[in-house]
């Protein structure tokens, strides 16, 4: 994954093609349906990183749309003595040493979403979801995630073309007032905290860079001492109300895509992350510390 000075990012190109692979899985879902979770099914979602936060917005907006109970864990925090009848297992590399555990040391049939065919996790799994064509050469995972996301509220019954057009006007939007704010507090309700926690981890990946996220309603609790100017507060979704009223009175910058489906809020927010890495020189495809997997011995 080297590159020249000249060269952007891959994520930069990544980015950028996600409104047709949400458009992708919306037209050919059918060949991935039969696999996932039934209506009525009581289903753990689970995987590591972006992954878990993937699952949190799924768990939240099955169980909202009235399709079962649905929890969310960690790879290494899935209790294994609760009684589940479908496990969904988010995983780009097939290869990550919590969520492979889970695998087999569950009797519950598992269902993993992987991007890296021959992997592990294709063995392990009862059923295979293959999305090998959102892969990514980024460490950063920016399209493997949407793109699950995208497959799991199809399965939910969600129309996915508005998301796609938004996505769209998501990569038009300019970002470069936005990668300088100083530090950026993401919050979310329901389905959509998973997607501030998401759009949080993405500059501390990419940008090394200070960010919290929280619920919405939770943000008053504590975390709205740190807005002030320069620093910015970003909202998916429907904001409580009153909220954005705080936080103007602290001087933060309100960031709000009202207008947007809330992943194509996240595809802004993928974008600023990778703008704040290039403005400190940084690579955003290879952050500090991390790989693709994480492999324990």
């Amino acid at each position: 994954m080297t590159q020249t000075p000249d060269e952007s990012p891959f994520v930069t190109a990544e980015i950028a093609t996600q409104p047709e692979l949400w458009r992708r899985i919306g037209s050919s879902f059918a060949q991935y349906g039969d696999a996932l979770p039934k209506a009525g099914q009581r289903v753990a979602a689970v995987g590591c990183g972006t992954s878990w936060f993937m699952a949190m917005a799924y768990a939240a907006l099955r169980e909202d749309l009235g399709q079962g109970e649905t929890d969310a864990f960690a790879g290494s925090e899935f209790p294994k003595d609760r009684g589940y009848d479908a496990v969904v297992v988010i995983s780009r590399s097939g290869t990550t040493t919590e969520v492979l555990d889970l695998i087999r040391s569950t009797d519950v049939p598992t269902v993993a979403i992987t991007a890296t065919p021959g992997s592990p996790i294709v063995e392990l799994a009862d059923h295979v979801i293959m999305l090998d064509f959102a892969d990514e050469q980024s460490v950063v995972q920016t399209r493997f995630a949407t793109t699950t996301l995208a497959l799991l509220r199809a399965s939910l019954g969600q129309d996915l073309e508005q998301a796609a057009a938004d996505a769209v006007t998501a990569l038009s939007i300019d970002v470069d007032e936005l990668a300088k704010l100083e530090q950026v507090t993401y919050v979310g309700t329901r389905w959509t905290v998973g997607l501030a926690h998401e759009a949080a981890l993405k500059q501390r990946e990419a940008a090394s860079a200070w960010t919290e996220a929280y619920p919405a309603m939770d943000y008053r609790h504590g975390p709205i001492a740190i807005a002030q100017p320069g620093r910015g507060v970003w909202v998916f979704g429907e904001p409580p109300a009153g909220l954005l009223d705080d936080v103007a009175a602290t001087g933060a910058t309100i960031v709000h895509h009202a207008e947007l489906d809330p992943m194509a809020s996240l595809v802004v927010a993928q974008r600023v992350a990778v703008a704040k890495a290039l403005a400190l020189g940084l690579n955003p495809d290879q952050p500090r510390s991390l790989t693709r997997s994480v492999i324990l011995s």
